[in-house]
């Protein structure tokens, strides 16, 4: 007996019953960006793995843990796309988006992959919601990348969220407070998980980014980044919140908030449901103004976002908030005779064309079976053909909720059927 085949583990198949939800969330997304200003693109689901390292960080978890990768044919490593920023940015180099007017607003979702244990609101596979804005360092292209985010979860419904906000500096400031980092951290390493032990040597900020219980007390008492901003640094955060504050969005200041990502710079934030728990977090991002650089272009600021579209669903169902309901058939086609099949086929297609959505019979069942099939579809007129249809070139049009029969002429059937959906659709007087 032949093997039954699942999913791998960490995938998930989206069935049609949460295709709804799917439509809801990309729908929203997709309109909002375009009022936004923002424009779609797509990028390979793979790429040089080279292109993750220099991006993301070669000491963080991503690459260090979570990459898939793998050598193709030619001996190139390459590796699946583990985040959507480092493969926009490379996009606008390789394209030399830098002659368009700046910024570049670019938008995008579709499956990333981290080898990770599988867990409540994090799988191995997982689709992301994104925009980058790229070109210019204005704090209020940042206002403006956290209040589309803001709005994508308010018109969505989903109301009782928390926004996280802070400051990590540039270049010019960060080394001051590393060095404070390590000095905190110094005589309590004994305190600290084996990961944050590593961490100490290698990637310092990220201490701050651990989400192991025994970490949490000296992670708490850790001296504030913004304490030790550079002048520039410290106006560019002054100006961020000022203007939120116009736009009336509520942020919650956490000065232990940094990203997992070694490209951001300055402002960080972060979008939190009301629960607690390491996988908290519905949606991330901040500003990445050497990253451009770092994979071979000249200086250009850049901020964006990403937010899962799976976790953005597990909150919506949490919240009790329904998608609007896929569209029902407004006709099922049946027939009564074998002979009335060839027919029946014919006036489907015919409806179809005339963008009446239309769903027709199949196999050999009885007509009573058929006309159950129409009531299980939420059809709104059933098309019956039978022997004396054919005879007569008509169709039978029975309205489903009452019974209700008409007979329409099969030649102009399309546009009889439709007038009487319309009419069926008008509110009564």
């Amino acid at each position: 007996m032949a093997p039954l085949y699942k999913a791998p583990r960490g995938t998930a198949d989206v069935l049609p019953a949460e295709q709804p939800y799917w439509d809801y969330v990309c729908q929203t997304a997709n309109r909002l960006c375009q009022l936004f200003g923002y424009s779609r693109i797509e990028t390979p689901i793979f790429e040089e793995a080279s292109l993750f390292v220099r991006g993301v960080g070669h000491a963080t978890d991503i690459v260090q843990k979570e990459m898939y990768v793998f050598e193709d044919r030619s001996g190139q490593t390459m590796a699946l796309r583990p985040e959507g920023t480092a493969s926009v940015c490379r996009a606008y180099l390789q394209h030399g988006m830098h002659n368009l007017p700046q910024p570049v607003r670019l938008y995008y979702w579709g499956p990333s992959l981290r080898y990770d244990r599988p867990q409540a609101g994090r799988q191995r596979q997982f689709t992301q919601f994104g925009y980058e804005a790229i070109g210019e360092g204005d704090p209020a292209l940042d206002a403006e990348a956290i209040e589309l985010a803001w709005r994508l979860y308010q018109e969505l419904g989903l109301t009782d969220l928390t926004l996280q906000l802070n400051s990590i500096g540039c270049p010019r400031c960060r080394p001051q407070y590393l060095e404070a980092l390590k000095a905190h951290y110094q005589d309590k390493l004994r305190l600290i998980c084996t990961d944050c032990r590593s961490r100490f040597q290698k990637n310092l900020l990220r201490l701050l980014d651990c989400k192991v219980e025994s970490c949490q007390p000296v992670i708490a008492a850790a001296p504030p980044f913004t304490d030790y901003l550079c002048q520039q640094c410290a106006l560019h955060f002054q100006e961020l919140r000022s203007y939120l504050d116009a736009l009336a969005i509520p942020y919650t200041l956490n000065p232990r908030l940094v990203r997992g990502l070694d490209y951001y710079t300055r402002t960080v934030f972060e979008v939190q449901p009301p629960e607690q728990g390491a996988q908290n977090t519905i949606g991330a991002g901040g500003r990445y103004d050497g990253l451009i650089e770092e994979l071979g272009g000249r200086p250009t600021p850049g901020i964006g976002y990403a937010t899962g579209i799976e976790r953005i669903i597990a909150n919506l169902k949490r919240a009790k908030v329904m998608p609007p309901a896929p569209a029902k058939p407004a006709v099922f086609v049946v027939y009564q005779t074998a002979a009335a099949r060839s027919a029946a086929a014919r006036l489907a297609s015919e409806l179809r064309q005339s963008g009446i959505a239309t769903v027709m019979a199949v196999g050999q069942r009885s007509l009573k079976a058929q006309m159950r099939q129409a009531d299980a579809a939420g059809a709104e007129f059933a098309a019956i053909l039978g022997e004396e249809e054919l005879t007569t070139n008509s169709v039978l049009l029975r309205r489903m909720a009452d019974g209700q029969q008409e007979r329409v002429a099969s030649k102009s059937a399309p546009k009889g059927i439709a007038r009487r959906i319309r009419q069926a659709s008008r509110p009564p007087a």
